[in-house]
């Protein structure tokens, strides 16, 4: 019983001085340039995807127009093809619009 309290004992001190090594290693100077560099990398990255953002934005917007014109002069044309009608004797004449 008292090897395994001292398994733990050696343990938790191992970890404690683990810990302060991690600590003071990350805390460090070149850490500290390593943590600007990954920042300045993740800048850039974002710099580009908001530029690919924005690109597909802008064609996504380019096809909603166009998709709305081709809506809309579709729309005309039907309008226009149900207000001409061909009467008994064969004669196209213009609807009345009431």
């Amino acid at each position: 019983m008292f090897g395994f309290g001292m398994k733990k004992l050696a343990c938790f001190v191992g970890g404690v001085v683990f810990g302060s090594a991690g600590v003071k290693l990350l805390s460090g100077k070149d850490a500290k340039k390593v943590y600007a560099h990954t920042a300045a990398a993740a800048l850039r990255a974002k710099d580009c995807v908001m530029e690919t953002v924005t690109a597909v934005k802008e064609n996504a917007d380019d096809i909603l127009a166009e998709a709305k014109e081709i809506n809309e002069k579709r729309a005309a044309e039907e309008e226009a093809a149900e207000t001409v009608i061909e009467d008994e004797s064969g004669d196209v004449e213009e609807a009345e619009e009431e």
